[in-house]
């Protein structure tokens, strides 16, 4: 009687244990599950991330790209603007000392007209 007492016990024990093995291998692999399913979820949420870090980078780049074009295109533009402005200044100068020429010839051509006539009186 006691034996089987014990042999009831030992197999009982044994169940035991291997209803223990059984749920801390449960436990294991539900651990191990879990831990992969957060590693995915973070996995997702970087490579969006970096997706997007990327793209900001290849935008940042063609902003500057065109920034530095911007700026080429303006010193261009001054400089054909006071290029500009030094022919109207050459203009003006040209038409001033016309004008000058002008006032010269009409003071000799008077000058001469006053002298012809004051010739021919005599």
């Amino acid at each position: 009687m006691l034996s089987a007492m014990i042999k009831d016990h030992q197999s009982k024990q044994a169940a035991k244990k291997e209803e223990q093995e059984r749920r801390r291998k449960e436990a294991i692999m539900s651990a191990n599950e879990l831990t992969q399913n957060l590693v995915d979820h973070l996995n997702v949420g970087v490579a969006q991330a970096y997706l997007n870090q990327k793209r900001l980078d290849t935008e940042a780049k063609q902003l500057h790209v065109g920034a530095t074009n911007f700026a080429k295109q303006t010193s261009q533009w001054l400089a054909l603007i006071e290029n500009f402005n030094g022919s109207l200044k050459e203009i003006g100068d040209v038409e001033n000392w016309a004008k000058t020429i002008e006032n010269d010839m009409n003071v000799i051509t008077t000058a001469l007209e006053i002298a012809y006539k004051t010739s021919r009186e005599k």
